[in-house]
Order: structure tokens, then C-alpha cells, then sequence
């Protein structure tokens, strides 16, 4: 990875879906990262559920945060639910942190 898409990384990981203890980078939230050469960032996220409580609020949250990491012009989230989200996306740490393994 650049560095610009290191620290967009990074900042996606100080993000908590308020449900689970595990950031929405390592629980396989985040499917797709464009950075474009202007500074632009398009993030394809989807939720645990599309019934999920912070529906709205989470992916305002990710374009806020990620929008202030230096060397980002904007963010913009673009919520998918296909492929749909399962336990099996979470990155090998999420899965020892909430038990799975």
C-alpha cells in the first residue's frame, strides 16, 4: 500500500461498529479503497445488516474521517450489500478478539 492509502487505513481503524468491539476495517466492513490522483477517496462499505442502527450515521462518519487524513481532497462512502456480509469476511484478529476462533 502508498502511504496516502496506509493512513486512509489507519484512520478507517479508529472506527467502531458501537455493536461490536472491533474496528470496521478488520471486521470486513470496507470492501474497496479508490484513491484518485486529486485526492479524491471512494470507499465501497457495506453493514453487518441492512437493518443496521447507525445506517446512516456510520458511513458519515468513515467519508468525516477519512476527508481529514492529509492528502485527501474527499471521501465519499457508496454502502453495497452485495456480496452480503458474514463472519467470515473479519480479518484473522477479529475473529480471535469476539471469539470465533
Amino acid at each position: 500500500m502508498n502511504d496516502l492509502e496506509d493512513r486512509i487505513v489507519s484512520m478507517m481503524k479508529t472506527i467502531y461498529d458501537p455493536e461490536i468491539p472491533v474496528d470496521i476495517f478488520e471486521l470486513g466492513l470496507i470492501y474497496e479503497v479508490k484513491i484518485e490522483d486529486d485526492g479524491q477517496v471512494f470507499i465501497d462499505m457495506t453493514l453487518t445488516s441492512p437493518n443496521c442502527p447507525v445506517a446512516e450515521s456510520l458511513p458519515k462518519e468513515v467519508e468525516d474521517k477519512v476527508a481529514s487524513v492529509e492528502g485527501v481532497s474527499t471521501a465519499k462512502v457508496n454502502i453495497v450489500f452485495d456480496p452480503p456480509w458474514d463472519k467470515d469476511m473479519m480479518s484473522e484478529e477479529a475473529k480471535l478478539e469476539l471469539g470465533f476462533l
